[in-house]
């Protein structure tokens, strides 16, 4: 209900403080997690053997997610929703294994996913100085370029001559820091295990954020390298048991992104414009798919998972805008600034060295404003969710920018970069035509709609053509639902490219330069102020606070810690587990409360009291799917897959006392993959008998 998700976040966020960790917050970088504060709060030894150990078992996939490996043979666990994209691959119109699960009994039967790849972090290296020194003196785009030349410049140096590494220049504390991440990265990932889609999200969106929840949100993988599985000696142990009240939990995972450091302005612009903008086109197109899965079975089968992604998008940010709308939570934010600047203009060094970057930031937030619809539609969030068109600009833009120095391109397209790109764009994956037409009709409308219809980009794009049919005829006559087709551009020269009578090919040529213009401008006026300002906020931070915060979340290997608690919530207590017992009493058997057929059949078999979902004090956000939950031991309890409702503005702070993580057990895996799908071989691996 809206009421109760207004005060859920309004008493969630007024009471934490983003100048210094509280109990149980962050998520911390391996290379400086609090063990000493940890291991005196919660009496475990968290060394650095343990973190060793951990890090190695920890994994990043592409898809989005983060994972483990729990074999010696490169099995790794992760969530459901984490690898749905790759059951759906590999169904068809005959055949839905989203619907009736993916299992396999034999390693020859497992299959190969699609895009997808597997990346563990070995090595961390502080290369702050390099950028600042490539930097100095630059602002704008200038600064924007020399820093992403210099990081391009060092990921090519340290992997673009070796395929069995990725390496990432990773920006933390916004600017404050730079580190290199070196990560051993597996290409040939395929699908073991996975549930039904009725039983992975149990509940549906009405569920959703939500405790308690009853959700099998569990997935199987496989690394494998020269046709092989990868030996993983370093993965973590497999447990049974089902967790304990007050037991303490450690997450590892790649959380993807936190605002916790913005300033109050750039709150105020991501309230007044960014969130709305994205809330109107995500609410229209939830209604758009809604409709396309009415049209028929197959139309249901190929927009399940789009909608379900929708639908949990919608509902994150529907949070985020209740928590910058809530006046007390904007007034600790205040506060929190405030309280930075006094301790800087109280030190004549300090504040000599910082400057104004709030006044400089403030300042962009004009440039923001004037140009962000114009950079969503025509750069950003050009062609919507369409594969195609993304395919077909990632051919266009890799042929010009090959054609110049590494350090001189587009960053995403620097040799380092350029493995997993051609992966993404060359793997062999089904295309859903229809889905994708509705995709393009939907961003072209938009933005005619925003630009409006007199504008020279919105001419270039459609022409004389409405967006409808131009989709249409887009969809009809483009050959890059072909890999080979793909293949051919991809590897061919600019002038060929341009000489290709692909009709999505043109319209990405024909939307090009106005894209990169308005990428431009958001560089010069936006961006490159902005960050040369939040470089100069790190540092004034770290003067105040020291190394007692941790950065803002960036999809690269964190290590939370908390333990296994409930929460209250006006005069309610919530229990920390659920149970079998509780999912059979929640079935209705009417959508999204309809247990698959091999749930129903396998009732009495199962234990009733084995914990199914948990929850935990662990600070996480999206990009922890499917991180390992660990005890103390180092032992896996589970794999987190959600948070509760009060954790929908952790994107800009954390309150222990109701923040949650949701938490599939493992005890509740084992149960459900003995008794009820039969797959005796993966509990065997597992359980390392």
């Amino acid at each position: 209900m809206i009421r109760t998700l207004i005060g859920a976040l309004s008493a969630g966020l007024v009471a934490f403080a983003a100048s210094a960790a509280s109990a149980d917050e962050g998520m911390w970088t391996y290379d400086n997690f609090p063990s000493a504060k940890v291991n005196a709060a919660y009496g475990v030894n968290v060394d650095k053997a343990w973190l060793d150990r951990v890090q190695a078992a920890s994994v990043r996939l592409t898809s989005g997610c983060s994972a483990s490996f729990v074999s010696k043979d490169g099995l790794i666990f992760t969530n459901h929703h984490c690898v749905v994209d790759c059951v759906q691959a590999i169904s068809t119109a005959d055949k839905d294994f989203v619907k009736d699960g993916f299992l396999t009994a034999t390693r020859e039967e497992e299959r190969k996913c699609p895009g997808m790849q597997a990346e563990v972090l070995e090595t961390i290296t502080d290369v702050t100085q390099t950028i600042g020194s490539a930097t100095a003196g630059k602002t704008g785009q200038a600064f924007i370029g020399a820093r992403d030349a210099a990081m391009s410049g060092l990921e090519d140096a340290s992997c673009a001559k070796t395929q069995l590494y990725r390496c990432q220049v990773v920006t933390l504390y916004r600017g404050g820091q730079y580190k290199l991440y070196r990560y051993r990265k597996y290409s040939d990932v395929r699908l073991v295990f996975a549930p039904e889609f009725a039983t992975a999200f149990f509940g549906g969106d009405p569920d959703n954020f939500n405790f308690p929840r009853f959700n099998l949100d569990i997935g199987f993988l496989r690394a494998y390298e020269g046709g092989k599985p990868v030996r993983t000696p370093k993965h973590l142990t497999w447990v049974s048991r089902g967790p304990k009240v007050g037991e303490p939990t450690f997450v590892s995972g790649n959380p993807g992104s936190t605002e916790r450091a913005l300033t109050v302005a750039q709150l105020e612009t991501q309230r007044d414009l960014v969130i709305p903008v994205g809330q109107l086109q995500r609410s229209e197109l939830r209604g758009r798919l809604i409709r396309f899965s009415e049209e028929g079975a197959e139309q249901k089968r190929i927009a399940t998972d789009p909608l379900f992604g929708i639908e949990n998008s919608y509902k994150v940010f529907f949070g985020r805008q209740f928590a910058l709308n809530d006046a007390a939570f904007m007034d600790v934010k205040r506060k929190e600034e405030a309280d930075l600047k006094a301790k800087v203009t109280a030190n004549p060094t300090l504040a000599a060295d910082v400057g104004h970057p709030w006044r400089e930031i403030g300042a962009a937030q004009k440039a923001a404003t004037d140009n962000y619809v114009r950079y969503r539609q025509l750069e950003a969030g050009a062609g919507s969710a369409s594969e195609l068109y993304q395919f077909a600009r990632a051919i266009v833009r890799g042929a010009e920018e090959r054609a110049k120095p590494s350090a001189e391109r587009l960053p995403e397209y620097s040799d380092a970069r350029l493995a997993l790109l051609g992966k993404q764009l060359l793997d062999e994956q089904p295309i859903d035509k229809p889905l994708e037409q509705m995709y393009l009709a939907f961003w072209l409308s938009k933005t005619r709609e925003y630009l409006t219809t007199d504008d020279a980009a919105t001419k270039g794009l459609l022409g004389k053509e409405s967006p409808e049919g131009l989709a249409e005829r887009l969809i009809a006559g483009t050959t890059l639902a072909d890999v080979a087709a793909r293949k051919a551009l991809w590897e061919a020269d600019l002038a060929t490219v341009k000489a290709s009578k692909d009709p999505l090919i043109q319209l990405v040529l024909a939307n090009d330069a106005a894209a990169r213009t308005v990428r431009k401008t958001w560089e010069a006026e936006v961006s490159g102020p902005t960050d040369r300002a939040a470089e100069r906020i790190a540092r004034a931070r770290f003067a105040a606070y020291g190394d007692a915060v941790y950065p803002d979340a960036t999809f690269t290997l964190r290590l939370s810690y908390g333990k296994v608690d409930g929460w209250s919530y006006r005069g309610v207590d919530i229990a920390p587990t659920t149970n079998f017992a509780g999912l059979y009493e929640r079935a209705t058997g009417a959508e999204p409360y309809q247990l698959a057929p091999r749930w129903i059949a396998a009732k009495d078999k199962l234990n009733p009291d084995t914990v199914y979902n948990f929850v935990t004090t662990n600070d996480i956000i999206g990009g922890n799917s499917g991180s390992p939950v660990v005890n103390a031991q180092g032992e896996i309890l589970g794999a987190a897959f959600d948070g509760n409702i009060h954790s929908l503005g952790g994107d800009y702070g954390y309150d222990p006392a109701i923040n949650r993580t949701v938490v599939v057990a493992s005890s509740a895996a084992t149960e459900a993959l003995q008794k009820v799908y039969g797959v005796d071989g993966l509990v065997k691996e597992l359980t390392a008998k």
